[in-house]
């Protein structure tokens, strides 16, 4: 029988596909835990994904403190035209005006004119009402949340690949289990046909036996594609794409973990979990775009400038003149901005309201978890009694059968309880490591640091 602690050494160790990051990972044996969780935090898509919300945010905040700058243009034109206003003012410009060009006939009826034009021209807003401040530090703020989030993504990433990497872990067990369990069957086929050559036994004995023996088959065919597609998850996880290659993992077994009171888990988590503080820095952008939507009523100075030559032919000369300014604004029925306003205020309304859900999510979030974990950790002492005690009740069958005390039915029923029980144990291992798991992801603790105590 397979123990709990020491694993039995089977014929061919069953191996699942994984993608080897590097050469020297082939090379070292087992794919652990944590170069599982490495890998993962480097090639999955979903933190690809939230490290592009990060750029976008920053490039929007970088993109908000452009309006403090001065904006600078250069044109260079060209025109043509009889236009009496047009020529009159264009060789003004042009400083080509002579005495001549106030006759009557030249006014009225002027010869078309070239005017080549080179300008420069610029403008700056030099106060908003603090209206681009409040624009840039709610870019700021939005920066700050996505790189929150991309911490929450970090551990639900890392949750993830623990939960495949266990169910790969477990999936190995109950292949072990099913191979146990096929070769108990075979010695039980075995003896019983003995015992029926003997005449001890009738035939339906040894026929008992060849279908269990064909049901364990199955059982073990089961186990080990559930082992293949535990593999090809646990790839997923990783975000590779798995090669024809393949690599050991590491043995499933039991865990102690250690957790506090249940209120200093949930007071741990509202402190620690990072998406509580992306929906607070949320809140505090939102915060801040009420203030930018209020400020947009607020006066508005604008300043300007242009320097600008005019000139009768490209290569020619001509003159050049300069104008600068400033205009004060102020909007006297500001209808949009009033809604925009109201917008703003109810995306923080609906921040708000968020954040206090999130609250008692995590709450609950946290509580499931506590209470599935201790569950988990009790069934492991219970299953792991239960397991003794059913190896212990096949030895004696098996020796009661042997001694002709016994049918086979019974050795059939007490091998079914025994391999049951193996199951069972193994899954009491698997629950409670993830359910530990799962704790810690709700609590905002688990990081890439912390997967080591899960081996």
């Amino acid at each position: 029988m397979v123990s709990p602690m020491q694993p039995c050494a089977l014929a061919q160790e069953p191996v699942v596909p994984v993608a080897a990051s590097s050469a020297a990972e082939a090379q070292t044996g087992a794919l652990t835990l944590e170069r599982a969780v490495a890998a993962a935090l480097e090639k999955n898509p979903d933190r690809k994904l939230a490290i592009a919300e990060i750029t976008a945010a920053a490039a929007q905040y970088r993109l908000s403190r452009t309006h403090l700058l001065p904006q600078l243009g250069f044109s260079e034109g060209v025109a043509r035209s009889n236009d009496p206003v047009f020529a009159f003012g264009t060789k003004l410009r042009q400083q080509q005006f002579s005495a001549t060009d106030f006759s009557l006939n030249v006014l009225n009826r002027p010869t078309p004119v070239n005017d080549f034009t080179t300008k420069f021209a610029g403008q700056w807003t030099a106060f908003d009402s603090w209206m681009t401040q409040y624009q840039m530090k709610r870019g700021r703020l939005a920066e700050q949340g996505a790189a929150q989030s991309l911490g929450r993504t970090d551990q639900e990433l890392v949750y993830q690949v623990v939960t495949a990497y266990e169910s790969v872990l477990m999936a190995k067990r109950e292949v072990e289990v099913a191979r146990q369990a096929l070769k108990t069957a075979e010695a039980v086929l075995e003896l019983s046909r003995s015992r029926v050559q003997a005449g001890t036994v009738v035939e339906s004995d040894a026929l008992s036996a060849e279908v269990n023996v064909a049901t364990r088959k199955t059982e073990l065919i089961r186990a080990e594609g559930q082992l293949s597609v535990a593999g090809v998850a646990l790839g997923n996880a990783m975000g590779v794409v798995l090669p024809a290659e393949t690599m050991t993992v590491e043995e499933l077994h039991p865990v102690t973990y250690t957790m506090g009171a249940l209120d200093a888990e949930v007071a741990l988590a509202q402190q620690r979990r990072p998406d509580l503080k992306a929906l607070d820095l949320q809140g505090q952008a939102q915060q801040t775009a009420v203030k930018a939507a209020k400020a947009a009523f607020g006066p508005r100075v604008d300043t300007f400038g242009s320097w600008e030559m005019d000139k009768p032919s490209f290569a020619g000369s001509g003159g050049n003149n300069w104008a600068a300014g400033a205009e004060l604004k102020l909007d006297i029925f500001p209808a949009e901005k009033r809604e925009r306003l109201a917008v703003e205020k109810a995306g923080l309304q609906r921040v708000l309201a968020g954040q206090a859900s999130a609250q008692s999510r995590v709450r609950l979030e946290v509580s499931r978890a506590y209470y599935q974990h201790l569950a988990a950790a009790q069934s492991v002492a219970v299953t792991q009694a239960a397991l003794a005690q059913a190896e212990e009740s096949l030895r004696i069958i098996h020796n009661r059968y042997e001694a002709g005390l016994a049918t086979v039915t019974d050795v059939l029923r007490v091998e079914d309880a025994e391999r049951q029980s193996q199951t069972g144990y193994w899954q009491s291992v698997y629950e409670n490591t993830i359910s530990y798991a799962a704790l810690r992801l709700a609590t905002g603790t688990l990081n890439a640091d912390q997967v080591g105590s899960f081996q």
